[in-house]
């Protein structure tokens, strides 16, 4: 049995799961074997101290394995300089330059992680400019599923 968003915590304070009567779980606890896992940062192929989240935690249960998320993966390239390298991006970019036109850079605009990384938008504003490109226009689109409200206002000035 897998307990989407359960969670484990010996602490009582605000913790919904030990406060509340669950009296099937208690019993499944006591007499059935089980185990913890880690469900965030490396243990799921994301960056250490980034939160896990479903999709995560199934892909990873599901290959028994690391499962090395596109997060980690492309903050990997960007560190390594590969990122630069990417030929969809370099080709997209070439073919706005060849035609001396805007290149238009469309994503989410976010710090949270979970389905994008401003990092990675900045990075990829950061290749056009330097592959040459005359003109770029940024369509960042605010994700507030994983950030606290009203914190994109840090992400747009980047």
């Amino acid at each position: 049995m897998i307990l989407d968003g359960w969670g484990h915590s010996d602490k009582k304070e605000n913790n919904a799961i030990s406060i509340a009567d669950t009296p099937c779980w208690d019993q499944m606890w006591r007499q059935d074997p089980h185990t913890l896992i880690e469900t965030s940062g490396e243990s799921v192929g994301l960056p250490d101290g980034q939160m896990g989240n479903s999709e995560v935690g199934h892909m990873n249960i599901g290959a028994g394995r690391i499962v090395y998320q596109d997060f980690s993966r492309i903050t990997k390239a960007i560190s390594d300089g590969s990122f630069t390298e990417n030929t969809a991006l370099c080709s997209a970019i070439d073919a706005a330059i060849r035609e001396e036109s805007t290149v238009h850079i469309m994503g989410l605009l976010s710090p949270g992680g979970v389905h994008s990384h401003d990092d990675h938008f900045v990075a990829t504003v950061e290749m056009a400019a330097r592959r040459g490109a005359p003109s770029i226009a940024v369509h960042g689109f605010l994700d507030g599923r994983d950030t606290p409200p009203r914190s994109a206002q840090a992400s747009i000035e980047r």
